[in-house]
């Protein structure tokens, strides 16, 4: 009868160390691939990013959006010529230097907003040269080599008891479902930016439009200054990878399996958390609002 217990005992130790090392092999393969993809996307401007969305962009703001900004900066230009007019004593004052410097603020609004695609583009320009000399320092790898560890780990799992099998068994349930979270959470970080820099861009010639007057040029100043947090957030995000690449190397390198394996799970959960929060700072660096 202790034979059967003990065989029963056996099956059951096997199949649970058995689905704990599957749990574990294959979890962060999804992770490897999403942050070795960072890399490379972030440090694309949106015209290498996605041909066709880039052109549908551009050809809706420069068919919709530009007649409309035109319209708005007719309106402020003109806004500008009264109060000067009414600011010179109703032109008993007013020296005819004024007119030319009008006509000159007038001409660069409108150069401003017809050429306000290569300026955008240019700011991504400079963030991607940034991005790359970043991504030549940062040498670490971000793999996550769990195997290593998992080959010891088969060997003090067949030391333990049913009950505490058990536990890890639902532990590294737990661990894979997170993992793919944290997979999914990377991926909208990264094309969540993409879409929000095509967006953003996709209205740029509105807040151009205002830049010719003194108090309508907050709109076309914040603009700018929230295309520059959109366009360095990706050299925050590089830094982010940098310092994540320093910890798993440090992680993976330690004599506890189960204890690198939660390590690793801690160490991508903060890179989660932190790559949510390149957006935020980037904006308060660049005191856009």
């Amino acid at each position: 009868m202790q034979s059967i217990i003990d065989a029963i005992t056996e099956w059951i130790k096997e199949m649970l160390i058995s689905g704990i090392i599957g749990n574990l092999t294959g979890m962060y393969e999804t992770v490897n691939t999403r942050v070795g993809e960072i890399a490379s996307e972030v440090g694309q401007t949106p015209s290498q990013w996605n041909d066709g969305v880039f052109s549908l962009i551009q050809n809706l703001s420069e068919t919709v959006v530009i007649p409309i900004a035109g319209i708005i900066l007719t309106f402020v230009m003109c806004y500008e010529l009264i109060s000067m007019i009414i600011d010179k004593n109703n032109m008993h004052d007013f020296p005819p230097s004024d007119i030319f410097k009008w006509i000159m603020k007038t001409l660069i609004a409108v150069l401003l907003v017809t050429n306000v695609f290569d300026i955008v583009m240019a700011v991504f320009d400079v963030s991607q040269t940034v991005v790359a000399s970043s991504a030549s320092l940062i040498t670490g790898s971000t793999s996550i080599d769990i195997e290593s560890a998992v080959g010891n780990l088969e060997t003090v799992l067949a030391e333990m008891d049913i009950g505490p099998l058990m536990g890890l068994f639902m532990q590294s349930f737990v661990m894979q479902i997170t993992m793919y979270a944290l997979s999914f959470c990377i991926f909208i970080v990264i094309y969540g930016r993409m879409m929000e820099i095509y967006m953003v861009t996709s209205l740029a010639p509105i807040p151009f439009a205002t830049m010719g007057n003194k108090e309508w040029s907050s709109m076309g100043q914040n603009y700018i200054k929230s295309i520059c947090a959109l366009a360095f957030q990706a050299f925050l995000i590089m830094v982010c990878v940098g310092i994540y690449s320093v910890l798993i190397t440090s992680a993976v390198t330690s004599s506890d399996p189960i204890g690198t394996i939660w390590s690793c799970l801690g160490y991508t959960l903060l890179l989660c958390f932190t790559l949510f929060k390149t957006g935020s700072i980037a904006k308060s660096i660049f005191n856009a609002h």
